[in-house]
């Protein structure tokens, strides 16, 4: 069958307005067989690496797959936790506490979370909200600035999850909120409360994901945007142009991607005499091992070691109570018209009655008569 099978459906069932949050995703465990599965996963995605397939494909199996593995494995062990990935823990806790603030605000909608690479997959978790009656899905990716290596990646797992289902829910996508003010906020409180208490650094610098540069000529706004969100929190911290650098991190292979690079940047000002520095990740909602490994270990080093005298990471958002509202109030602005109330129960019953008045069978019909 082209389509997968609809979930059980009995009449009268109340139709649900769900929130999926999505993450970029985490090996299961931090070993060699587990880090293969999820880079192959990762790496095969179009939307990541822009290079004709057959010869990725070579270069992924042949080389890639056979080296990297045991490499990142040791990595994600240096940050693993007793609860398994930083980034599925803080990725799952939001989750859970944004259920829990919109339950606050009146709004009684299911909220799941997914990973684009990994588990729980997007595919899973739409099957699971559709199972628990969900009609109208919000999709809301954890990337504050967009761009078509990962939110537009995110919508493409959607897209061929819906290109398999035959009841297609209704379908809504965040694309980006890099300029909210509550976003803006949370990051700007997280810094001050840092500030509070070891004072301020002689330079703080701004370390987004790298993407590769050609991306920015073909049209992906995240160089952009990543810019607007550095120059927005600056002007709410009071800060100067020299006050603060703005960074990209994570390059992978050699083409040439948006700069300035983090770690090249840090040496450079190691050597040049600035005595401290701190690092913030504005574009990671959730601690990970982009920020946990490779900025607060490998940058923290290499730093250090270029006559840097204190580095100081300043964590991501979290669970902070102004993230998860600024969370919630982003959700709320994007489920404006759908019904996130229970409905009637006298309501659900009629509906139930005029169905099998009109002849369906049980558990045939999902459309109220």
């Amino acid at each position: 069958m082209p389509f997968q099978p609809e979930p059980a459906y009995t009449h009268g069932q109340a139709p649900r307005t769900a929130i999926l949050l999505c993450n970029l995703g985490t090996p299961d465990a931090p070993t060699a067989p587990a880090l293969r599965r999820y880079l192959g996963q990762f790496l095969s995605d179009q939307r990541v690496v822009e290079i004709p397939k057959p010869l990725w494909w070579l270069i992924l199996h042949g080389i890639i797959l056979r080296t990297r593995p045991a490499k990142s494995a040791a990595k994600y062990a240096s940050i693993w936790t007793p609860e398994g990935s930083p980034l599925a823990v803080w990725t799952s806790k939001q989750a859970t506490l944004l259920r829990g603030w919109l339950g606050e605000a009146g709004h009684q909608v299911l909220v799941r979370h997914a990973m684009r690479y990994g588990n729980p997959s997007i595919a899973s978790q739409l099957d699971a909200l559709k199972a628990e009656g969900a009609t109208r899905i919000l999709i809301l990716p954890l990337y504050p600035q967009y761009s078509g290596t990962t939110t537009a990646s995110v919508f493409d797992a959607v897209y061929t999850w819906a290109a398999r289902t035959r009841n297609v829910p209704e379908l809504r996508f965040v694309n980006h909120y890099h300029d909210d003010p509550g976003y803006i906020n949370a990051l700007a409180a997280t810094i001050q409360t840092h500030w509070k208490h070891h004072g301020p650094p002689d330079k703080l610098v701004m370390s987004f994901h790298g993407v590769p540069e050609r991306t920015l000529h073909l049209g992906d706004p995240y160089h952009c945007e990543s810019h607007k969100t550095a120059r927005l929190l600056a002007q709410r911290l009071g800060l100067q142009k020299d006050d603060y650098q703005v960074t990209f991190q994570s390059r992978f292979g050699k083409a040439k991607w948006l700069q300035p690079y983090t770690e090249p940047t840090l040496i450079e000002m190691g050597q040049a005499g600035v005595g401290r520095v701190d690092v913030i990740c504005p574009g990671f909602t959730g601690d990970c091992l982009e920020t946990l490994e490779e900025i607060n270990q490998e940058a923290r080093e290499a730093f250090l070691h270029a006559g840097g005298k204190e580095f100081h990471y300043i964590p991501c958002l979290n669970d902070s109570n102004l993230w998860i509202t600024a969370l919630s109030r982003i959700a709320q602005q994007h489920l404006g018209g759908w019904p996130t109330q229970p409905p009637d129960a006298a309501a659900l019953a009629d509906a139930q009655a005029h169905a099998r008045a009109g002849g369906a069978p049980a558990g045939a019909c999902p459309v109220a008569h």
